[in-house]
């Protein structure tokens, strides 16, 4: 029987309930458990797909095109595991469902309701997620972290928390465990921790029939002993269930901070997890992700030595927008013994525009592109930003400094070159203006322009390197390997009727698709590290494999790319 573990938060949202949930996962899978994830957002759009990245954080695209919310993306990297859209339940996929039997007569003409119709819903698709198997092998889950998107007392969370109060007594108390995250501030000159905020949120859980196991307490700093005290009495817990989760240098310490709180014996007792029956191999294979796990977190710790990046974007006021670049620039950096120190640069403040209207800010975001030792422009989708970040690709290409352009990044590499290069001064992409002279980037033909929900062209798709690359950095940094498959997330691409000449004038498409007419990867001859991708390398990044491509740009700013 699979084991649940429930993970809900109090008081304001954006806690890290997420990384709890990882964290978790971490450990259960040190056990050699086999460990899936499911993250439940309450509201009403069917996927992440068309929110703006300022308001919800990244888009996480999945394998087969899911697009998600960026807490899967912390899943698959904290369990190393590949996870389908099925693992991400919306509001809206819930009611879809139930509307779409209604119409097909599935209830048999009764009343639709949210109990017990759409609840029963809910639990019938985490049911599905746990027939699934975790991997090739075909291995069922011993354990299924849930997450429980925004806080318990939402109105829009209502029918997930009923739903999990009678899921609770259909899997049975042994296999259900509910972790309940919440904020105690520290207000005051002399930093006092309150309390009153996790009783209230653990009362109103509570009226809604569900009872914590473990209280994990989010705070500034480490808890106080008499107030981890008042929490368990008020809360109605024992001491040793109230969990002092704060802040940590990174949340790779995370997992460690849990197993020091004895949170796997609590779990062991609790799941009564011993009665699972686990091999020997996966028992091994758990120990050494441990190890791996915890030399990791020390490393962190004891680097000194930095290497500063420049993403220069559209969305940097909110650097969850780009929460999978910064994890793949860590992941690579860490694998080269260095700090990463990200200059975050709107591509707006580069642009001459802003000279004028705020001089400032114009000089403060030139100067950290001047004084990068790499610069990555990521994606995004509009017309704002876009010359910001052509200036900032033409610096990377003029005076060598390694440059990674990702999806659109990548397309304001080929319109920077083709226009200080070619000699196409009117080059530009449709996106921006549909009736450019020199559509250099065009929209794709089977995309749709009606509707823009879950129409891109998402997921994980073949790249195959062309003949005569095995010289360039980009097929090295994978390898040689004939072909690579990553993750894609586009509607626009480069124009094939321009291709020749970029290539003549040394700026070489070395990645193409099956059909050799649509472009994968660019590299440009004669400099250290200026590689454009059409495709996310960020999604497939893992603390312990990081990605190639953020790996040669990590190389190529410390000096290092010719060794490859």
């Amino acid at each position: 029987m699979t084991k649940y573990i429930v993970v809900s938060g109090g008081v304001i949202s954006g806690i890290g309930k997420g990384v709890i949930a990882s964290s978790t996962g971490t450990l259960m899978k040190s056990l050699g458990l086999n460990v899936t994830a499911i993250k439940i957002d309450p509201y009403l759009n069917i996927d992440a797909g068309l929110m703006t990245p300022l308001d919800h954080g990244e888009v996480f695209v999945l394998n087969d095109g899911g697009e998600v919310d960026l807490d899967l993306g912390n899943y698959e990297r904290f369990l190393d595991v590949e996870l389908s859209r099925i693992n991400n339940i919306t509001t809206g996929k819930i009611y879809q469902e139930v509307i779409e039997r209604e119409r097909k007569g599935d209830y048999l003409g009764k009343t639709v309701q949210v109990v017990p119709h759409v609840t029963d819903a809910i639990q019938d698709w985490v049911e599905r997620v746990v027939d699934l198997p975790v991997d090739e092998s075909g291995q069922k889950p011993d354990v299924c972290i849930i997450e429980l998107g925004g806080t318990v007392g939402d109105i829009e969370s209502a029918p997930f928390v009923e739903a999990m109060r009678q899921f609770q007594f259909r899997v049975g108390h042994d296999n259900f465990c509910l972790i309940h995250v919440s904020l105690v501030p520290v207000v005051g000159s002399v930093g006092e921790q309150k309390t009153k905020p996790t009783q209230m949120s653990v009362r109103d859980l509570r009226g809604a029939g569900l009872t914590p196991d473990l209280i994990a307490c989010r705070s500034s700093k480490p808890l106080d002993e008499s107030v981890a005290s008042k929490i368990s009495m008020f809360c109605h817990v024992a001491p040793e269930q109230v969990l002092a989760v704060h802040d940590v240098s990174s949340v790779y310490h995370v997992p460690l901070l849990l197993r020091e709180h004895g949170v796997i014996d609590f779990f062991r007792r609790r799941l009564n997890l011993d009665a699972l029956k686990i091999s020997d191999e996966r028992r091994l294979a758990g120990e050494k992700l441990w190890q791996d796990w915890t030399t990791l977190a020390g490393s962190y710790v004891h680097l000194h030595e930095t290497v500063t990046i420049a993403i220069v974007g559209k969305y940097t006021d909110l650097h969850d927008s780009y929460i999978s670049v910064y994890k793949a620039l860590e992941h690579a950096s860490l694998a080269h013994k260095r700090k990463i120190d990200i200059k975050w640069v709107d591509a707006s403040d580069l642009e001459p525009e802003t000279r004028i209207t705020n001089p400032l800010k114009y000089h403060e975001a030139w100067k950290h592109v001047c004084s990068s030792e790499g610069i990555l422009v990521p994606g995004g989708f509009g017309s704002r930003g876009i010359e910001g970040m052509i200036l900032a690709a033409q610096w990377a290409r003029e005076h060598g400094i390694p440059y990674l352009g990702i999806c659109l990044g990548m397309q304001i590499s080929v319109i920077e070159f083709a226009r200080h290069v070619c000699g196409m001064t009117d080059a530009q992409s449709a996106e921006v203006d549909p009736e450019a002279k020199t559509p250099v980037i065009v929209y794709m033909p089977e995309i749709s322009k009606t509707h823009l929900g879950g129409t891109m062209r998402l997921g994980l798709r073949p790249t195959i390197f062309q003949e005569g690359t095995e010289k360039y950095n980009v097929r090295k940094l994978y390898g040689n390997k004939p072909s690579v498959d990553e993750r894609h997330r586009h509607r626009y691409e480069v124009n094939p009727e321009y291709v020749n000449s970029f290539e003549k004038n040394g700026l070489k498409f070395i990645g193409r698709d099956e059909s050799g007419q649509r472009m994968e990867i660019v590299e440009l001859e004669d400099h250290p590290f200026f590689v454009g991708a059409q495709y996310h390398p960020e999604y497939l990044t893992r603390p312990l494999r990081p990605s190639p491509l953020f790996n040669g740009l990590i190389l190529a700013a410390i000096g290092k790319i010719g060794t490859l």
